[in-house]
């Protein structure tokens, strides 16, 4: 990373695999060369298996396989990469929905938000994090860490704007059905608008869950977006954007409350 004025973004839309070895082989496969950020969803792992399935036997520390192998392919091609994973809590049965930072930067964040909704309990199975919004500082960008469930929540992208985050990082797997694709793009822009950031959010692909990866300018505007099969979204995030689109639109300076 050269410029700290600009930030390269690539966002893998994969779909993980139920062998978590197979899925740790795969990190350095699919995480490209000449990027400063490379985000892989949520629960890249593992995938969930069928709903209401007992995933607390693939939960594993944060520095455990999954996160060694994240941390080594980060340092192997010099970059900053965010995957998801299940983290071992206090309730053996029901192990956190974790998203680790690794590479130049490191953080890691625990799900806030549980999918409690269109017929899913993601709360039967896992165990919500803290009310404990987490920034981390990749070059000259602050990004602001959320997963899947949590974009519906403005409350908390708003609270990571106050942070100081410039960019919200979204990894997903958004369950495909009626109305999702637009939901998820709908949700992905809001999110961009009313806090004036980019927003990174990077799914799973069809057929089980929607796919449409995309990354968001401050102004709404889509830079970058896949289809429902597995893809690479690139694009190229810039401060002067995001100046720019603050000045355009200051909300966040005019709000009252």
């Amino acid at each position: 990373m050269t410029d700290p004025t600009q930030l390269r973004v690539a966002l893998v839309q994969q779909a993980s695999a139920l062998e978590p070895e197979a899925n740790r082989r795969r990190l350095a496969e699919l995480t490209p060369q000449g990027a400063d950020l490379v985000v892989f969803p949520e629960a890249f792992a593992r995938d969930f298996g069928e709903a209401g399935s007992d995933v607390s036997g693939y939960a594993e520390p944060a520095h455990g396989p999954f996160g060694t192998e994240l941390a080594r392919v980060a340092e192997e091609r010099d970059t900053t990469v965010v995957a998801g994973m299940f983290e071992p809590g206090e309730d053996p049965g029901r192990p956190f929905n974790t998203l680790l930072v690794r590479g130049a930067a490191e953080a890691s964040y625990r799900k806030i938000h549980l999918y409690d909704s269109f017929g899913d309990r993601e709360s039967d199975r896992l165990t919500a994090g803290a009310v404990d919004p987490v920034t981390v500082k990749v070059g000259g960008f602050t990004l602001g860490l959320m997963t899947c469930y949590d974009l519906r929540f403005p409350e908390l992208a708003r609270a990571l704007v106050d942070r100081g985050a410039e960019v919200l990082v979204v990894p997903a797997a958004w369950v495909a059905g009626p109305r999702k694709v637009d939901h998820w793009t709908t949700l992905v822009r809001a999110r961009a608008i009313e806090n004036t950031v980019y927003v990174l959010a990077a799914g799973q692909p069809g057929p089980r869950y929607s796919g449409h990866s995309l990354v968001v300018d401050p102004l709404g505007d889509v830079l970058a977006e896949a289809g429902g099969e597995s893809a690479l979204v690139t694009a190229t995030l810039d401060r002067d954007v995001l100046a720019r689109a603050r000045r355009t639109n200051p909300s966040l300076a005019n709000r009252r409350m």
